[in-house]
Order: C-alpha cells, then sequence, then structure tokens
C-alpha cells in the first residue's frame, strides 16, 4: 500500500533511528527525596522505537547515536544490543571526573492522584557534542535503509544535533528513505536550548526533509508553531482539534504525507483514556477507545510510533495500522520501563479486540 509514501521494499535494515541514548533511574513509586534505590532502564525517545520495532515487531533495526567509554556506556550497548538493535556510535572517552557522560533522567511513576516527576542530569552529555561529520552516512545507508528515524528530545539537546538531524534526514532521503519525526516537544529542554521561537525555526528546518510527523496538537502548536483551533472540545479524545491543525501543518510542510499521535485523557496517575488518530495523505483514520490501568507510562507514545510505523513498513491499510501503534502503546504502559515486552500476538490480539482474560 503507498500511503503516498514509496516505502522501500526491503534493506539490510527496516528502521534506523538517530538520538541521545540515555538511562533513566526509576524509584516505582518513591519520590526521590525519599528513595534509598531504583532500577535502571536503557532508553531514548528515538531508540525506543527501534528497540519496540526489533523486539516486539522482528524488524531489522539499527540506532546512530553517542557512546562514552565507561561503565555506564557499556551497561547501555549491552541493553542495546539486548534488544537487538545494530548500533552506529561516535565514541567518546571518558576522563574520569567530568565525562563526556551518558544522559541521566530521573522519573518516579508517581500514584493516584500523586503525578509522575521528571527531572534530567544532561551535563557534559556525549549526545549533545554529535556534529555533522560524525556518521557516515554513504555507508550506512548504502547497505539499505527503508525508513529513517529521529525526534525533538535529540534536536534540543545542542545546536550541533540538529544540524545531524538534517544531515542525516538528506542522505536518507539521497538514499530513497522514508523519514519520520517526532515532534516530542519538552518544555524544559527547549527552554535550556533557546526558547520556543528557536525550537520552531530549528524544527521547521528539520520537518522540511519529513515524509511522516508524529505528534499531538500541543507539539504542533509549539514544535512548528502552528496556530490552535479556537474551540477545544471538552473531551480530551475527541480528535477534531487535531485534525483541525492539519491544513495549517500541510500547507506549511506540503511534503508531509502523514500525521499521527495519541489521544489521553489523565484521570489518575494510573487510569488514563486512551486513543490514537492518523491523517494518512488527505484520509482521516481514528483508533477504539481504552480504559488503561496504567503501570508506567514513559514510553507509550514511542511504543504508538513503534507499532504504527511497523503497520505502514508491512503494507497494511491505514485503519489497521493505527490500530496496531495503538494498541502496541497501551500495552508497554502495562510494563516497567521504557520499552516493549509484548509480543507482535499480543499486539495484534488486543488490536483485533482481545481481552485481558487469562491466556492458557
Amino acid at each position: 500500500m503507498n500511503y503516498g509514501l514509496a516505502i522501500p521494499p526491503r534493506g539490510e535494515l527496516d528502521f534506523l533511528s538517530l538520538g541521545a541514548l540515555i538511562h533513566r533511574l526509576d524509584p516505582g513509586i518513591i519520590p526521590f527525596r525519599k528513595a534509598s534505590h531504583y532500577d535502571v532502564h536503557v532508553s531514548g525517545g528515538e531508540f525506543n522505537v527501534a528497540a519496540n520495532l526489533s523486539d516486539c515487531f522482528r524488524m531489522k533495526t539499527g540506532v546512530a547515536s553517542a557512546m562514552v567509554d565507561y561503565p555506564i556506556g557499556d551497561m547501555i550497548n549491552d541493553r542495546v544490543r539486548a534488544m537487538g538493535v545494530k548500533p552506529f556510535y561516535k565514541k567518546f572517552k571518558h576522563d574520569g571526573v567530568t565525562g563526556p557522560n551518558m544522559a541521566t533522567v530521573y522519573s518516579d511513576r508517581g500514584l493516584g492522584m500523586r503525578a509522575p516527576v521528571v527531572f534530567y542530569n544532561r551535563a557534559n552529555e556525549a549526545a549533545a557534542q554529535l556534529k555533522p561529520g560524525d556518521f557516515d552516512w554513504d555507508s550506512i545507508f548504502d547497505a539499505g535503509v527503508r525508513w529513517f528515524h529521529s525526534g525533538g528530545i535529540f534536536a534540543a539537546l545542542s545546536p550541533t544535533t540538529a544540524e545531524v538531524i538534517i544531515e542525516g534526514m538528506k542522505a536518507a532521503k539521497a538514499a530513497g528513505a522514508i523519514t519520520s519525526f517526532d515532534l516530542n516537544f519538552r518544555e524544559k529542554l527547549w527552554s535550556f536550548s533557546g526558547g520556543n521561537d528557536h525550537a520552531v525555526e530549528v524544527i521547521g528546518r528539520i520537518v522540511r526533509h519529513v515524509d511522516v510527523l508524529v505528534g499531538n496538537e500541543e507539539d504542533l502548536q509549539k514544535g512548528l508553531g502552528i496556530p490552535g483551533p479556537e474551540v477545544h472540545s471538552q473531551d480530551k479524545l475527541d480528535p477534531t482539534a487535531f485534525f483541525g491543525m492539519i491544513d495549517n501543518v500541510v500547507a506549511k510542510h506540503p511534503q508531509v504525507k502523514v500525521v499521527a499521535t495519541t489521544l489521553r485523557e489523565v484521570h489518575s496517575t494510573n487510569r488514563h483514556s486512551w486513543s490514537a488518530v492518523a491523517w494518512v495523505n488527505g484520509q482521516t483514520h481514528v483508533a477504539p477507545r481504552a480504559e488503561l490501568d496504567v503501570f508506567d507510562r514513559v514510553g507509550g507514545g514511542d511504543g504508538f510510533a513503534a507499532g504504527f510505523i511497523y503497520g505502514l513498513l508491512s503494507g497494511e491499510p491505514p485503519s489497521e495500522a493505527i490500530k496496531l501503534g495503538w494498541a502496541h502503546g497501551a500495552l508497554l504502559t502495562t510494563f516497567p520501563g521504557d520499552t516493549t515486552m509484548a509480543t507482535l500476538e499480543q499486539v495484534r490480539q488486543l488490536a483485533e479486540g482481545g481481552s485481558a482474560r487469562i491466556q492458557r
């Protein structure tokens, strides 16, 4: 199926992402100010999609990122390989004192009416030092890559990271790959990196090279500088506002063929209403509505993106691709950590209307 996208039928890699690898410290429901221990999850907004596509959807994926030669880097690299993702690293030496470092994200889970709290230590982060020329894109794409992906978190890290994304996007387009970008607008990161106006300018230069956009109504407004609709529905899962912005998105970026996002209403930290929407080459598609019992909400959006992209890469009709993304994102919120523990069979069962009855 075309979708307005000329997806290469085969390649050495089905999917390649470009972004920062990080480790997330997770004390569970205990706030960090009272925490005595925590779990470590390897993550990264861009990497998560590659990991999910490999581990759950059985696709051949890779990640281009920075790697530091110290024990934290070794741990992260081990998890990357465990998820079946092929690494393409720009390597940095650690000085034993100040870095460069693999970034740390601190995120408790909250509980009930207490929201999760997220903060960062990205001081002297190796990924922020990545610059054009650090990756041999010609060699990477010569082997065949069907889909290239990056995102707004990596773009916000430094003036040079956005230029690396643009360099990679140009190489991907020259090689015939589909390009996607998850706006993933993070106010804290962009405030540190130059503010909203700067974000719109930087993201605008990236999106000129993009076929598929992932981003919710707020991402489109803040990341692309597109005015939101004047009327807002009381129902957070009403797709009207999102679809009402698409004409403005396509007018500003006419090469974009697909825009998709999740819809979420947070009733409490552990109870969410959940759906998803997509605009595919002029046609609109809406996923079912579900009530989620959330264990760990981090990574749900990346879970959606992976399932949706899998559907497109596999030639599924858009109405099925959106359900695969919706189902996988929903399942991901039931696992600890940022990447998938689901199987493709579980995703298809839920997408087709399956229930939580015990599997015997």
